[in-house]
């Protein structure tokens, strides 16, 4: 294909736009990045921009050693990774039958599930509700109640429907169940939408914080979302064994700038094992056959 002049201004506008959207969205995590790992002084004097000045990894020292924080993080893995395999079973379970033309009572759940996408009930019965199935104080009132999302559902749907019908009846004539189809067939051809919802789930989950304040009392359940503004915003600290020395030669910029690096890593480190399937996955059930 010739390059016109006209198609060459917008792939350079294009890619000088991107850069710019790009470099808004690093920047500020190089420089949060640089503050963990600079010293009391060179941040109070405002020296700090995209490289650390007066190198220490002392706030890091500090949070690793803080019990509540590990406590905090222990909690928003088991959350992450339950949450997450409930959300892409009963989304996957949901979907199937009601992507299939044969299941009769798919257009009436779907006009239930719509309601609920346009409609939801207030922060009183949800808790109400919590507390009647006795889930207040646990790790389950931050995964059940999130199951299923009304809208990833549609969404998932929408890829189910786009699969060959002809290959699940093929699969009907040789004796397959449902069940089977939808694990050996529907499943494998599906890695892209699922892992987009997946990701998507362990987001919302690593990130859940103000359900985890409505719901939990007890220190031992809370995420690590609600230890990390904590510390950001009244500066709390637990116990640790850190020399009062050290601790003086901290900066609190410099501590909160080192938790808000330590509660990103994780899921930052989960994109690069799903980005093959992801990228496919972004135009899930966007195009209909």
């Amino acid at each position: 294909m010739i390059m016109t002049r006209g198609h060459k201004i917008f792939n350079i506008f294009n890619l000088v736009l991107l850069g710019a959207l790009g470099l808004s969205m690093v920047l500020p995590l190089i420089h949060i990045f640089a503050q963990s790992l600079s010293n009391n002084t060179a941040i109070n004097a405002g020296e700090v921009s995209f490289w650390p000045v007066g190198f220490t990894l002392g706030s890091y020292k500090l949070i690793l050693q803080d019990p509540t924080i590990w406590l905090g993080f222990r909690n928003s893995v088991i959350i992450t990774v339950f949450g997450t395999f409930i959300n892409l079973f009963m989304t996957t379970t949901l979907a199937y039958p009601l992507s299939r033309p044969e299941y009769l009572y798919r257009k009436s759940i779907l006009l239930l599930v719509l309601f609920t996408l346009i409609f939801s009930a207030p922060l009183i019965p949800n808790y109400l509700l919590i507390k009647q199935l006795g889930l207040l104080n646990t790790l389950w009132a931050l995964m059940l109640p999130m199951a299923i999302s009304a809208f990833n559902l549609f969404v998932m749907r929408s890829f189910f429907l786009n699969l060959p019908s002809e290959l699940l009846d093929s699969a009907r004539i040789d004796g397959c169940g449902e069940f089977r189809i939808l694990w050996n067939i529907v499943l494998p051809l599906s890695k892209p939408a699922m892992a987009t919802m997946g990701i998507m789930y362990a987001v919302g989950h690593w990130n859940r914080y103000a359900e985890a304040v409505f719901y939990i009392d007890h220190r031992q359940w809370i995420p690590l979302q609600v230890r990390l503004r904590e510390i950001v915003f009244t500066d709390q600290m637990g116990q640790s064994d850190v020399s009062s020395e050290l601790l003086q030669l901290l900066s609190p910029e410099g501590i909160k700038m080192a938790v808000i690096v330590v509660a990103t890593i994780p899921i930052l480190c989960v994109y690069p094992f799903l980005q093959k399937h992801f990228i496919q996955g972004m135009m899930v059930g966007s195009v209909k056959s």
